[in-house]
């Protein structure tokens, strides 16, 4: 499958953002909609990830603290890379700005696919929206 990942602001990617996080987290997972827009969006970096037609196929963000949040891939589109090449991409944002590492608070059936890229759980399990969730943190080395 081919794609692309464009990273960029609020104000560039709000339209993109919110249609993946809508349909993933709001449709799809019942998050409701009060917790799914915060105050963050306005200042974190957004990656967007498009098709080869040009469709919006799946984001993700990076907070100024280093937090990687608000991954999501359409349904239809997961286990093709688009996950992995927005996760880069934000890792690579994150390395470029000076950040020594990125922490996540990764659904739990989301684990194992974080831990491919060197995150490791901190912590116990805690609900977020219902959700099971796990802190992961990965260290980011400087010289990739």
């Amino acid at each position: 499958m081919t794609f692309q990942i464009r990273l960029g602001n609020w104000e560039m990617q709000r339209e993109a953002a919110q249609e993946v996080r809508t349909e993933v987290f709001i449709i799809e997972q019942n998050i409701p909609i009060a917790l799914e827009w915060d105050e963050m969006d306005a200042v974190s970096v957004h990656a967007i990830a498009y098709d080869a037609a040009g469709q919006i196929i799946g984001t993700g963000r990076l907070l100024p603290d280093g937090h990687i949040g608000r991954m999501a891939v359409k349904q239809a589109l997961r286990g093709r890379g688009v996950g992995s090449a927005i996760l880069g991409a934000l890792m690579q944002a994150a390395r470029l700005r000076g950040d020594d590492g990125v922490v996540l608070n990764a659904q739990i059936q989301a684990e194992a696919f974080y831990a491919r890229f060197g995150f490791v759980r901190e912590g116990q399990e805690f609900p977020d929206a219902g959700i099971a969730h796990i802190q992961m943190r990965c260290l980011l080395d400087k010289t990739t």
